[in-house]
């Protein structure tokens, strides 16, 4: 056997057990071949319909055109190598898109579609669909226009009775440079975003309201606003594994969102709280579990991450507001949230000289109730203080045994003394 087989039979075999879709050159030749055992039953290169990729030419009626035949069989759209430019393209219901993904964390490379479109409202617009896949694309927004999203699924409303999941997949996709979010869902319901880089977005790298989501195993790096947005209704989130670093806001802010695990992350570098959980319109969030992160050097408003990393600065340092309080210059912001656990994570202040006034607080809380923070380790934790207690806790909120200091060159730390509260 050739060694040209082999490799082809390799790639196949690979491919099968990834259950990713399989470029159309691996593939029967004569049309979609189902029941062959390569998911989907077709691949469609976009470059069979006039898509050049050369960065200059239109390819969005090419690339559409793509989309639109691959709907016949439940198709996979194939974007080879080059650089698509394009305006909004319009995904459709049990169609993927596959690329390969060959980017870096400060490069796109391999399969790239490049906005070409200042008026558009996004890239890929997934709105009315079920069952899309995304695996292996760049989506850069090229900083066009204003308030251009890069995914968006936009529905009117939250309907648990009338429609079906709607299941998107994003996966291996770097997704940077958009004047809006890098991702946006809107009463989504059921998605997994994993492994992309949702990253230099001039608002948040994840926008969301919806329920039953994992987002695992992302890096949202140096956005505008914050990393992950959950400020309207949100339930049933699982977070796992995710870098989040060099927002210039919050790395997670969560406003009265419920059932919540958030697991091994690492919090790094952002310009206010690493994790967020808030109110929404006083209404309490509610049943989180927050275990084994890592939080460093969050809180600083004025975030160098670019600067000191020399990466590439969406917008300067200057247009980043201040603090809307000096609570924000912290590590973890937990107000109002009913039926947490906030315990075995570990938080440390900035070690960048450029990052040398953050955080003054590691956990900043407040109006608990039925919550426990617990066997945290805050080891050179915080510049002023460890914990603070902001008061109006309610019934049964326990805060002990967490252990750390600040650095030995400032004043001695005050760890929030333990404190219990239990309902008699």
């Amino acid at each position: 056997m050739s060694k040209c087989k082999y490799t082809s039979i390799t790639m196949i075999v690979v491919i099968l057990l990834s259950g990713a879709a399989a470029p159309r050159s691996l593939i029967a030749k004569e049309g979609c071949v189902p029941g062959q055992g390569v998911p989907p039953a077709c691949t469609i290169n976009i470059r069979d319909f006039g898509a050049v990729g050369d960065g200059v030419s239109d390819d969005t009626a090419a690339i559409q055109k793509a989309i639109d035949a691959a709907v016949k069989n439940q198709a996979t759209v194939f974007v080879p190598e080059g650089v698509f430019a394009s305006s909004t393209l319009k995904l459709h219901s049990h169609v993927g898109m596959m690329g390969n993904p060959s980017w870096s964390f400060r490069d796109f490379g391999g399969s790239i579609i490049r906005l070409k479109d200042e008026k558009a409202n996004c890239l890929l617009d997934l709105t009315g669909t079920h069952g899309v896949t995304l695996n292996g694309l760049c989506l850069d927004g090229a900083k066009l226009g204003k308030e251009i999203h890069g995914v968006l699924l936009n529905k009117p409303k939250q309907d648990f009775e009338g429609s079906e999941e709607d299941t998107p997949r994003i996966e291996r996709c770097r997704i940077a440079h958009f004047s809006g979010d890098g991702i946006r869902l809107s009463h989504i319901w059921c998605f997994t975003i994993r492994h992309c880089m949702i990253a230099y977005n001039k608002e948040n790298g994840l926008t969301l309201r919806g329920c039953d989501g994992f987002i695992l195993d992302n890096w949202f790096s140096a956005n505008g606003k914050a990393g992950f947005s959950a400020c309207e209704s949100t339930a049933a989130m699982t977070l796992t594994a995710n870098r989040i670093e060099g927002n210039q806001e919050e790395g997670i802010i969560i406003r009265g969102g419920s059932c919540y695990t958030i697991n091994d992350n690492y919090f790094d570098f952002n310009g206010g709280p690493g994790l967020s959980i808030l109110p929404r319109d006083n209404k309490p969030s509610n049943t989180f579990s927050i275990i084994g992160n890592l939080f460093q050097s969050n809180g600083a408003r004025q975030t160098r991450f670019n600067t000191h990393h020399k990466f590439d600065r969406y917008f300067p340092n200057d247009t980043t507001p201040a603090h809307r309080d000096v609570f924000e210059n912290s590590h973890a912001r937990l107000e109002k949230v009913h039926g947490m656990v906030f315990s075995g994570n570990t938080l440390r202040k900035g070690y960048y000289k450029l990052d040398e006034k953050a955080p003054l607080y590691a956990i900043v809380y407040g109006g608990l109730k039925n919550s426990i923070i617990k066997d945290n380790v805050m080891n050179n934790g915080a510049l002023e203080q460890l914990i603070v207690d902001l008061g109006n806790n309610e019934d049964n909120v326990v805060v002990k045994d967490n252990v750390g200091s600040v650095p030995a060159s400032l004043k001695k730390a005050s760890t929030g003394a333990d404190r219990e509260k239990k309902k008699d």
